[in-house]
């Protein structure tokens, strides 16, 4: 318990610093018009988010401010989390705790990119281009933040596909044999659970399911190269 505190407390106040980092520069106000700028730039010109409620254009860009500062500390946060295990393992099995520390941030971030990038861009166009031209469309800001942070969330999550496949096999859990087996059952999972999680629109579900089956490919080949360079030396 007393590990875990100090784990715990080292992960809260990278956060802290990364909020603070945030908070000078560009700022709640502009962390938010970054967040923006997908949705802004398929709206009608001059048309711009509104708020519904009172303290919304306050609460808002601060909720954002958190969640910046929780990515930029995404590495020391990871890093704490697996520091916590690492006394459980055996020397070889350390090994691959840096490894996946810089793998898990890396996908992570790659999945919030994409999202931003790809996801966000594409379904507003899409959905801008079949609302009815006597709809004036004027998103709440709360609502919008709490849809993009869940996209960002379930694709950050998504794009730890391999990092899961690899704990698995090394555990014990299952065997790279299993997981080829099972390979039909998590595309259709996949697909699933992109229906489940994403809002009813094609090329958000597609642009889920499809990279989370290719990661799932890339999970079972680094898995077979884990075992072998941190398999268990011989006595």
């Amino acid at each position: 318990l007393i590990a875990l505190r100090a784990r715990l407390i080292r992960a809260l106040i990278a956060v802290a610093v990364g909020c603070i980092a945030l908070a000078i520069w560009p700022g709640p106000a502009g962390l938010y018009d970054w967040l923006a700028q997908p949705l802004v730039a398929h709206l009608p010109e001059g048309t711009k988010l509104i708020a519904t409620n009172v303290i919304s254009p306050i609460l808002v860009p601060l909720k954002i401010l958190l969640m910046g500062g929780f990515l930029l500390a995404l590495p020391v946060v990871l890093f704490q989390v697996w520091a916590f295990v690492a006394p459980g393992l055996y020397s070889h099995e350390k090994r691959l705790v840096l490894p996946l520390v810089i793998t898990s941030t890396v996908l992570f971030f790659i999945g919030v990119a994409f999202c931003y990038f790809l996801v966000i861009p594409a379904m507003s166009q899409f959905i801008h281009a079949f609302a009815p031209s006597a709809i004036a469309a004027a998103p709440d800001i709360e609502q919008y933040f709490g849809f993009v942070l869940t996209l960002f969330l379930v694709f950050g999550i998504a794009f730890e596909v391999p990092v899961a496949v690899i704990v698995l096999a090394r555990i014990g859990v299952v065997t790279i044999e299993q997981l080829r087996k099972f390979r039909g059952y998590f595309i259709v999972s996949a697909f699933v659970v992109a229906a489940v999680v994403t809002p009813p629109a094609v090329i958000s579900q597609l642009a889920l399911a499809i990279p989370t089956c290719i990661l799932y490919e890339v999970g079972i080949l680094a898995a077979q190269f884990f075992l072998r360079t941190t398999r268990a030396p011989e006595s």
